[in-house]
């Protein structure tokens, strides 16, 4: 048993000398999606709290990112985020997909599935009330639904 835990802590100790990559991609607000919808102020704060860490690339590592085998955790749950939606880079996706991920992040919010438990319970100010919910529901359905629009584009179907 005194071997394993020994084995245990020297690889815990070296797992440390492998650290995450912490930089994140240059600012493109150009191509932000804060930037671009000119979304108020209010409802701009909600976003930045509940989903610009991992689905930008404004992410803010926090003090537990330097402790490995967690940081590689978060890392990898930063960079799907990113591939599944990047708020950062929003305008370079075309009129469908962008309507299609407001569409996403409407059903994700509307079913209790963004922000994750997992984020919730580090992020409390992330958790929001029904009301800031309602906020956002509607904020980004009126955001598809502009993007529909004016690319023609049809409506998403139920699923």
């Amino acid at each position: 048993m005194k071997k394993i835990l020994v084995i245990l802590l020297v690889a815990f100790v070296l797992i440390q000398f492998f650290p995450i990559d912490k930089n994140n991609p240059a600012p493109t607000p150009q191509l932000d999606f804060l930037t671009i919808k000119n979304t108020p102020e209010s409802t701009a704060k909600l976003i930045r709290t509940g989903c610009y860490d991992c689905h930008s690339n404004e992410s803010k590592y926090p003090w537990y990112s330097n402790f490995q085998p967690v940081a590689w955790f978060l890392k990898d749950h930063i960079d799907e985020g990113r591939r599944k939606l990047n708020f950062s880079t929003f305008a370079t996706y075309e009129p469908k997909r962008q309507a299609h991920k407001l569409h996403e992040v409407v059903e994700m919010i509307e079913n209790g599935e963004m922000p994750l438990d997992s984020y919730v319970l580090i992020h409390s100010d992330a958790k929001y009330t029904e009301a800031q919910k309602q906020e956002l529901i509607k904020y980004f359905t009126k955001m598809e639904n502009d993007i529909r629009l004016t690319h023609n584009l049809p409506a998403e179907q139920k699923k």
